[in-house]
């Protein structure tokens, strides 16, 4: 016998709710390897590569999400022929009414099920009310493909771009499985041209793949998995119970954990669409290195904030361009509410975008003219000042997280008390005895980070001058390496809730 169970094999077909597919599995990883020796094999045809790339997308989502696979299929199907007719249309008219068209039913689907609760709990809380919320199910990453399709509407709608005359290279687009669940939110202006290129990757492509895959995979298993499963949960959960540096530590801990499973999956996705032939946009660059908030949001959560910055930020800030900087400061603080309330349905989100606004709105009204030195010395250039820059610019980001994370209002204020009234330094020692692997993490995470980026590109290039084999034991080495340090089951990536 074999060994084989075959009991098992319809379940490869079937949606689970309790085991959808996510990255990271071995299940993932074992039918991902099929796929590439099958793109490998169909990779002298494009409507065969595409298709079998489309049909993986909808399994793939599907596994993760059921039958709202029809919702992201209908997306892509009336997206597609919008965009068509708009770009077709001669009249300013016609062309505003296919925008307000696409605007009415992407924005729509997105309030509908991201939302309607909680307008409902607003209302009720205003009217002294009782409606009951409704049963919705969130589909996994509406806000990443509702905010894809928009782009491509609005850069046809601004010819940016033309629209595209395959249904089937659009289709890929939206469903691309790498990016369909937390991003990057690409842009059909740079993924529609590779659609149809001829597959061919280099040493060094391959070895950026590999490299991206396995770093995604120890900073989402390795590090935010396991300090969040045994430290930082047990803290927000109760603040009150922990003396101030341990709610320090878990601030600065969370702050961590979020980049290292958000930029985690980014590095995978874009590491599985770099070895299909795909290069998707880069989503994050080093953001804790950040000398000011707007440096952080150039290089956090960069597709997201490109996307505001073209298409929302930039035309408020033209429509309110006559009042000079006020102007500008109303404009950035509408759209990091935006930002805020697109990442989750709640006044705490809401908060945090308000935060980041008001944030960038100091950073800018302290912005004074710039005048030219004489000084052979300025404090302002040196490693000292960029250094406290740096200080100061994470922890305004990390504590902004604190509302992020905390369950409400109340468990964010019980954080910040703790830190004001019970620090307790000495508190410190004993959390490094008792949590040592915990403090360990955190602290290579941090290194790592602060690391020159060089070292990614000589790692690149060094995996990329070894033969296959031994790329492919760095690979399952790595993958050994992270199984031993999981303490539980995969546990779902942070943005999926978004």
């Amino acid at each position: 016998m074999l060994g084989i169970d075959f009991n098992a094999i319809p379940k490869l077909f079937l949606f689970d709710s309790s085991d959808p597919l996510l990255f990271g599995s071995s299940l993932f990883f074992f039918l991902f390897l099929g796929l590439l020796i099958l793109n490998r094999i169909v990779a002298k045809s494009t409507n065969a590569r595409i298709s079998l790339l489309i049909l993986f997308s909808f399994y793939f989502y599907y596994k993760a999400s059921g039958l709202f696979l029809l919702l992201l299929i209908l997306n892509a199907v009336i997206n597609f022929y919008l965009g068509k007719y708009l770009g077709k249309a001669e009249s300013e008219g016609k062309q505003k009414l296919y925008l307000y068209l696409s605007l009415l039913f992407n924005l729509g689907i997105l309030i509908y099920f991201k939302y309607t609760n909680f307008f409902i709990e607003v209302i009720n809380d205003f009217t002294a009310g009782n409606i009951q919320p409704l049963d919705i199910i969130l589909p996994l990453g509406i806000s990443f493909y509702t905010f894809k399709s928009l782009s491509y509407i609005l850069d046809i709608y601004l010819e940016m771009m033309e629209p595209t005359n395959s249904f089937r290279d659009y289709l890929l687009f939206v469903t691309f499985f790498p990016n369909i669940l937390s991003g990057p939110i690409d842009r059909a202006s740079q993924f529609l041209p590779q659609v149809n290129k001829k597959y061919f990757l280099t040493r060094k492509q391959v070895a950026m793949g590999i490299m991206l895959i396995m770093l995604g995979l120890i900073k989402k298993i390795m590090i935010a998995d396991y300090i969040s499963l045994n430290f930082i949960d047990r803290v927000f959960d109760a603040p009150e119970r922990f003396t101030g540096v341990e709610n320090l530590l878990a601030v600065y801990g969370y702050a961590l954990q979020l980049y290292c499973d958000f930029s985690g999956y980014s590095d995978i996705a874009i590491g599985l669409g770099l070895l299909l032939g795909f290069r998707l946009m880069e989503n994050f660059n080093y953001p804790f290195k950040a000398k000011s908030i707007s440096e952080f949001w150039r290089r956090w959560h960069i597709s997201l904030s490109s996307w505001l910055l073209d298409y929302v930020f930039r035309p408020l800030q033209m429509g309110l361009r006559n009042w000079r900087k006020a102007g500008n400061i109303i404009a950035l603080i509408i759209t990091f509410v935006l930002v805020g309330f697109w990442h989750g349905a709640s006044w705490a989100f809401l908060f945090w975008g308000l935060l980041h606004g008001i944030y960038m709105a100091v950073g800018l009204l302290l912005q004074g003219p710039k005048r030219k030195l004489y000084s052979k010395f300025n404090f302002t250039k040196t490693k000292i000042f960029g250094g406290m820059q740096i200080f100061v610019t994470f922890n305004l980001v990390a504590f902004s997280f604190v509302f992020f994370r905390a369950s409400d209002f109340s468990s964010a204020i019980d954080v910040f008390y703790q830190i004001i009234y019970f620090f307790k330094p000495s508190v410190f020692i004993q959390f490094a005895e008792s949590f040592t692997p915990t403090f360990v993490l955190i602290s290579l995470g941090f290194l790592f980070h602060f690391l020159p980026s060089k070292l990614n590109e000589k790692t690149v290039n060094w995996l990329a001058n070894r033969n296959v084999i031994l790329q492919a034991v760095i690979f399952a080495l790595v993958i050994w390496i992270v199984a031993q340090v999981q303490s539980a089951d995969l546990q779902p990536f942070i943005y999926f809730q978004f």
